[in-house]
């Protein structure tokens, strides 16, 4: 029997499989597919790494290892949900809710001083920030609209807010100092094992790591942000946006980017409150209240210290006196910078952008913004943007084109700034990347709290990336730029195997363009507005922005997306969209049993992975991702999908019409006449009972739900908020 892995995650796509689920796997089974399931959420992953501290009837398996030897399997089938990218407020958390549900876990070790403590720490590290992605992503990102959904925005478009000529609102760079302007990089001439190591101004050398295995034509970068640069830098933009009367906001990626971004956000909110910080910077440091955390973590642990109420006081003055300040939730107060995972910037400015420009100041209106991304690398796309909407208005979802995405993000590819070669470094000297034969490869001179980091990029997955380039622009007669920049040290190598691996492919014909970001932005929306398409062919940091950015700007969301992943071994991975995992929705849940996650993108990834079944031979999947393609096309055009408020669709609604029309298509179909027989009493039951089943699904609504937990919620409390219609449960369970 064939496989399918279906991933438990986190919050509202985690809600949603405890309804979408049953459907899949009673559908699935006419086909001869088996769906199981992985559990790689948040929660799963910290429990799996502290076997000793639990009973045995807590322990879990490492799914997440498990996933990653799969996926670089030809019988990889996995369809992978959104899950959280721990901040550390987040994993604190988790951590916290597992101990009340009775799991022995130990607390987070701030500053470890044992051997014991740093094991912990560093095993709480695997599971921060983009821990999943980087194990399962064996291959590289096709992520596109589908037709239907393309064309649903267009007959349906969502509002975009106009755009002034007079528009203050713009992008905040440093431009030199930064990870970009002091970037170096190398194409290793053969195997190797590096090693990083600090050198002192006394002469003093410590290995920061070593035994860093690289490949034979594998790209290695590393590069410096300087602390005094960043800071004066910050000073300035604080000014900036009170002197302009904008608001001032960040914004970073600091869960992907989980060790270098949560450093640069600590430097954000000690420049926007610095007499708080010079007067109590001791204090807060002494109690482990890092800004790095946000400046909510500072609030929350205020009242553990004598002084508490003099800081808070402090703190209030700073952010009265200061510029106004952008809010992730102006009505309960929740600031830009109390959470470094509440404004990534890959959601956050495309969601600006489609606003006006505008982001939600304390007084709870809309107003323009100083949107600040320090490092200079792909700031400039987001200010091309804007500059693009303030000279001709607001796209238009009726006419505009599409940015399709090809990703390399293949084993680990430019994980900038996330794993263990970033480093804020301790003292004066230089940092020194050395091979076994004792060559200095790359160098820095480096000042006490620079953040100093390194990437790796193989030969493999750039030949794939080039290779999947080719055959989406031939597949789809699209125009595809890669968007590499020549005055870029990685970037001029990665140019170079570009050049050097298309001429491994059939070219003719084909419209492909190397141009840097900014200028390739420029292009694409320049084309967009005359309703044209353009891939965008980029690295893996521009995959994360541009599968955000340009689908929110077409479609509203970024979830609506096909994100296909061709493993280089022959196995699929099938993620769902590019959307996060929408914590509001999880609240709102909680607070009246009204789900909003819209599961669309669960929907396309099922179609696709029952296609790959149908390559390896399964022609009854086929008919199934077939059927399925066709009634999320009717779901979309009837109006199915869920909506905003209670008494209407929601969630549970959507899956429920998606198996009645998913079970029309199965029984009027004529490829299989066993699996239309099989469909047809089913769709018939659906079809009669439809009126009921609405009516089960939303009376539910309104009053609170109790789900046993926010990380990891009680199975059986769970599944009984996210399916409370007994009729739809029975007709489904004749499937079984």
């Amino acid at each position: 029997m064939a496989t399918i892995i279906y991933t438990l995650t986190d919050e509202a796509p985690m809600l949603a499989t405890y309804s979408f689920l049953p459907v899949v796997q009673a559908f699935a089974s006419s086909a001869g597919v088996d769906v199981e399931t992985r559990d790689i959420s948040l929660a799963g992953r910290i429990l799996a790494q502290f076997p000793e501290s639990l009973t045995e009837e807590q322990r879990i398996g490492d799914a997440l290892t498990e996933l990653g030897k799969l996926a670089t399997t030809p019988e990889a089938n996995i369809i992978k949900l959104p899950n959280i990218s721990a901040s550390m407020p987040q994993l604190k958390a988790a951590v916290k809710e597992l101990q009340a549900q009775g799991y022995a876990l130990p607390d987070y070790p701030d500053d470890p001083q044992t051997d014991a403590e740093r094991d912990i720490r560093s095993r709480y590290d695997k599971v921060k920030g983009s821990a999943v992605n980087p194990v399962l992503r064996e291959g590289n990102s096709d992520r596109r609209a589908p037709a239907a959904v393309k064309n649903y925005a267009r007959s349906h478009p969502h509002s975009m807010g106009a755009w002034s000529p007079d528009s203050k609102t713009s992008v905040a760079t440093m431009g030199r100092d930064d990870f970009r302007s002091n970037e170096q990089s190398v194409v290793m001439a053969g195997d190797d094992t590096l090693t990083i190591r600090h050198v002192a101004a006394d002469g003093t050398t410590t290995v920061l790591k070593d035994g860093l295995t690289v490949l034979e034509g594998e790209v290695v970068d590393s590069t410096v942000m300087r602390a005094a640069a960043l800071d004066a830098f910050l000073r300035d933009q604080v000014a900036k946006a009170k002197a302009d009367d904008v608001l001032f906001s960040v914004h970073l990626k600091a869960t992907m980017m989980k060790v270098s971004d949560p450093i640069v956000f600590g430097h954000v909110v000690r420049a926007f409150l610095p007499e708080v910080f010079e007067r109590y910077g001791a204090d807060l440091a002494a109690a482990g209240l890092s800004p790095n955390n946000g400046l909510g973590s500072i609030l929350d642990g205020l009242s553990a210290l004598p002084n508490g109420d003099e800081i808070r006081a402090a703190i209030d003055e700073g952010l009265a006196s200061g510029p106004r300040l952008a809010m992730v939730n102006s009505d309960k107060g929740i600031t830009n910078l109390h959470v470094p995972s509440d404004v990534i910037v890959d959601a956050s400015m495309p969601a600006m952008i489609r606003t006006s420009g505008h982001m939600w100041g304390p007084d709870g209106e809309e107003a323009d913004t100083l949107a600040v991304i320090p490092d200079s690398s792909y700031a400039g796309i987001y200010q091309a943007v804007i500059d693009d909407c303030r000279a001709n208005g607001a796209y238009d979802p009726t006419t505009m084109g599409s940015v399709p995405n090809v990703g390399l993000m293949a084993q680990k590819a430019e994980e900038y700034g996330s794993h263990d070669k970033t480093f804020e470094i301790e003292a004066d000297g230089r940092v020194e990347v050395v091979d076994t034969a004792g060559e200095v490869v790359m160098s820095h001179d480096v000042s006490a709290g620079d953040i100093w980091r390194a990437c790796q990029t193989k030969d493999a997955p750039i030949r794939d990336w080039v290779k999947l380039a080719v055959t989406r622009a031939r597949a789809s007669a699209t125009p595809a730029i890669f968007w590499l920049d020549e005055t870029r040290a990685h970037d001029r190598n990665l140019i170079a195997k570009v050049e050097t691996y298309l001429a491994d492919h059939d070219t003719d014909g084909l419209d492909l363009r190397i141009m840097a970001p900014v200028e390739a932005a420029k292009a694409s929306v320049e084309r967009i507005r005359r309703g044209e398409d353009t891939i965008s062919v980029t690295g893996n940091v521009l995959r994360d922005y541009n599968t955000d950015l340009f689908p929110i700007l077409e479609l509203g969301t970024s979830a609506k997306m096909l994100s296909v992943v061709p493993l280089m071994n022959g196995g699929g991975l099938f993620e769902t969209g590019a959307g996060g995992s929408a914590p509001k929705h999880v609240q709102q849940l909680v607070a009246e049993n009204y789900l909003r996650w819209d599961s669309l993108g669960e929907f396309l990834a099922l179609a696709e992975s029952f296609r790959h079944e149908a390559d390896g031979g399964n022609a009854r999947a086929g008919v199934l991702g077939e059927t399925l393609d066709r009634a999320t096309e009717t779901l979309l055009n009837e109006n199915k999908s869920p909506a905003r408020r209670v008494g209407q669709i929601d969630n549970r609604g959507s899956h429920f019409w998606l198996a009645r029309y998913w079970a029309e298509e199965l029984a009027k179909q004529t490829d299989d006449a066993d699996l239309a027989a099989t469909f047809a009493p089913v769709a018939e039951q659906l079809v009669a009972n439809s009126e009921a089943i609405d009516s089960e699904l939303i009376a539910v609504q309104g009053s609170p739900a109790d789900i046993g937990g926010y990380y990891r919620p009680d199975d059986a409390k769970a599944a009984a908020v996210m399916r409370p219609s007994e009729t739809f449960n029975r007709i489904l369970a004749t499937l079984a």
